[in-house]
């Protein structure tokens, strides 16, 4: 049992600021899907989950992305959609940005290079809105421009386990 104190379930996101995060908390409560809405200070968009790992690793990854230059993001988010399978409703870019999608490549390249196993799957930006989601209808929106200043290192939960969100570690998208 101690052992499993010592380990995190973390996650590298990009961070909304107060007025975007207010806009898709708006977004998700008025959007035509069933489901409940994703609280507003869980709002986030995943880059790259390393899932449960030791604090021995959170630790590496935090050095070695010190490391890393990170680019100056601008995206777009005006389609909504759904994943079927984890059940959930999002709203995206309908397309990646280059800079975006490198960043997304680096950050799992970094947490394989740390002894981390990642899910190799395609990378879909997205934020999502709602879990628990059976039907969802797609409609137009205006789209939400986002310019993220920040990307962070969080963590779900305690000990491994999924819950409240905390920022671990933060840095500056700079360019």
């Amino acid at each position: 049992m101690t052992e499993r104190v010592s380990e995190q379930r973390v996650f590298f996101a990009l961070w909304p600021n107060a007025g975007l995060r207010a806009s898709l908390s708006a977004l998700a409560r008025r959007m035509p899907a069933n489901g409940r809405p994703v609280p507003a200070e869980h709002l986030h968009l995943t880059l790259a989950f390393p899932g449960t790992v030791t604090a021995g690793k959170v630790a590496e990854m935090v050095e070695r992305t010190d490391a890393l230059r990170l680019p100056q993001i601008r995206l777009v988010l005006e389609e909504l959609g759904w994943f079927r399978r984890p059940r959930v409703a999002w709203v995206g870019p309908a397309q990646a940005e280059p800079e975006l999608e490198a960043l997304a490549v680096r950050l799992n390249e970094l947490c394989r290079a740390t002894g981390v196993a990642m899910e190799d799957r395609p990378f879909r930006p997205h934020v999502t809105l709602r879990r628990f989601v059976t039907r969802f209808e797609s409609v137009s929106i205006e789209p939400l421009d986002w310019r993220p200043r920040e990307m962070v290192l969080i963590e779900s939960g305690q000990g491994g386990h999924p819950g409240p969100y905390r920022v671990l570690h933060s840095w500056v998208l700079s360019g």
